[in-house]
């Protein structure tokens, strides 16, 4: 059966952040084919004139855009094996922006099947996966339903107002195919995420804020009587001890928003999950006892982080009046105070990290921790070169755990000085950065849900950064396998 769902499961949106190596063993490649749906003049039709830049060699805007298009569906061509051509609808549309952040873009399976040769009985998949597993195009002849996709695998878009006054304003995309994108948003990257999710790469058919699951005709989610996703079987929670196929809507809600918990069995990303570093923590000293250690995510600007040794005193900085958010403006006296020879800690929100961390660095700090202002750990992005001083990023909940800590630590102080909490950099020779204490990468699931994010991707505290985390990093490369990322191995244990 087929079907053609109107809700947004079918389109996986990554969201931009303040912001591989050997494929897989020797095999036959897919084949994909591009059509673009833009009328004239637009997007991949842009005749604006543009120099050849970091191997591409188009000289307009539209062509350059195809040429990195092309360039990532050929990266998908020899990583997978499938003897049905995958068809892939791609367009430039006005998507949700503001000055700050935006969706950067999307994609997902146009079709959606079950009970089809080859696949498990009674489980959705996506199109794509589906042709390959039946080894027919199961959508073919199927007339047109009036949306032009009635036999696309997959249907694509990309923001085409990005970089533009108030959206995302000033961090266009970059059309190299070297990664050199500096302070704009690298294409090839943000396509090969989006291409991943429409391969297969995403939980499809689950809704998370509900665990429901969507019923056989394709219509409604339901809160019994659904059927599973493709990916169920492979999801397991920690804390309840089992698999999303096997729970309740009230159980998968819940494990949704189960911060660090939700892990993936199949065997190649189990596997493939050793090329995870071990975990990077904070260690805080307290003379009021003990303080539990906090996983980090290192900012993409500013020097390396020292893998071990003294990170400083831990301290905090005020809210200053006027000011767009925690640590946006430079620091008055006091804070200048506080956070002389120390290390403060400043929320997320209001004003890019980078700006935050040379505010603190202009007062005399010696590095910074920039708490989530939401559920969840993150990986700073920015770029200022004039930024020496180290700085990462911990979880809301982690943030709070220091700041406590900096609080009772005061009364042990001598009446000269407070008492204080000393930090310490460090790794979890136990634990595998991404994954959980049986080495089963982790996916995604903040303790508030993100709707279009949560679950259908790898969690940001895995390092190095994977390809289908949240956000697109800066230290990506466009390899999809093991030893650089996981993405591959996934699709392998879904049937790819």
């Amino acid at each position: 059966m087929r079907t053609q769902p109107s809700s947004p499961i079918a389109a996986r949106s990554l969201l931009a952040a303040a912001s591989l190596l050997t494929c897989m063993a020797a095999q036959a490649a897919a084949t994909i084919t591009i059509q673009s749906r833009d009328l004239p003049g637009v997007g991949f039709n842009d005749t604006t004139p543009a120099r050849p830049v970091g191997g591409n060699a188009g000289t307009t805007i539209g062509q350059q855009r195809m040429n990195v298009y092309r360039h990532v569906a050929d990266i998908w061509e020899r990583n997978l094996d499938s003897n049905v051509n995958i068809t892939v609808s791609a367009g430039w549309e006005a998507l949700e922006c503001t000055a700050d952040s935006a969706v950067l873009g999307s994609a997902g399976a146009w079709n959606i099947w079950y009970d089809f040769p080859g696949g498990k009985p009674g489980t959705w998949y996506p199109q794509a996966l589906a042709n390959k597993l039946a080894g027919v195009n199961l959508s073919e002849g199927q007339p047109d339903d009036g949306s032009g996709f009635a036999n696309v695998d997959i249907k694509t878009q990309f923001n085409i107002n990005l970089g533009k006054a108030d959206c995302l304003t000033g961090s266009e995309f970059y059309l190299g195919l070297d990664g050199k994108e500096g302070s704009k948003v690298d294409f090839a990257a943000t396509l090969l995420h989006e291409l991943g999710h429409g391969l297969g790469f995403a939980l499809g058919t689950t809704y998370t804020p509900l665990g429901y699951r969507l019923n056989a005709a394709g219509t409604h989610y339901v809160a019994t009587g659904g059927l599973p996703s493709f990916w169920e079987e492979f999801m397991y929670d920690n804390t309840i001890g089992k698999r999303w196929l096997d729970m309740t809507s009230a159980e998968r809600a819940r494990s949704a928003v189960n911060s660090l918990q939700l892990a993936w069995t199949g065997p190649n990303a189990v596997s493939g999950a050793r090329l995870l570093g071990q975990l990077p923590i904070v260690k805080a000293a307290s003379p009021a006892g003990a303080v539990p250690t906090t996983a980090y995510s290192a900012s993409s600007f500013g020097p390396a982080v020292p893998v071990n040794g003294k990170l400083g005193v831990l301290t905090t900085i005020a809210i200053q009046a006027g000011e767009l958010g925690h640590g946006c403006s430079p620091f008055n006296a006091a804070n200048a105070a506080a956070a002389k020879g120390k290390v403060p800690i400043i929320s997320r929100g209001g004003c890019n990290f980078a700006l935050k961390v040379k505010n603190a660095q202009d007062a005399g700090a010696v590095a910074v921790l920039l708490s989530n202002n939401v559920s969840g750990g993150f990986a700073p992005g920015g770029e200022d070169p004039s930024v020496v001083i180290p700085s990462v990023g911990i979880s809301q909940e982690d943030g709070r755990v220091l700041l406590a800590a900096i609080e009772a630590a005061k009364p042990y102080g001598t009446r000269a000085q407070a008492g204080a909490v000393t930090a310490s950099l460090a790794t979890d020779p136990n634990r595998k950065a991404g994954a959980d204490r049986q080495g089963r990468p982790l996916l995604y699931t903040p303790s508030v849900l993100a709707q279009g994010s949560s679950v259908s991707h790898w969690d940001t505290s895995a390092s190095p950064n994977l390809l289908m985390e949240p956000a697109i990093s800066r230290d990506l490369t466009l390899e999809v396998s093991p030893p650089r990322d996981l993405t591959l191995p996934l699709l392998k244990d879904v049937g790819w």
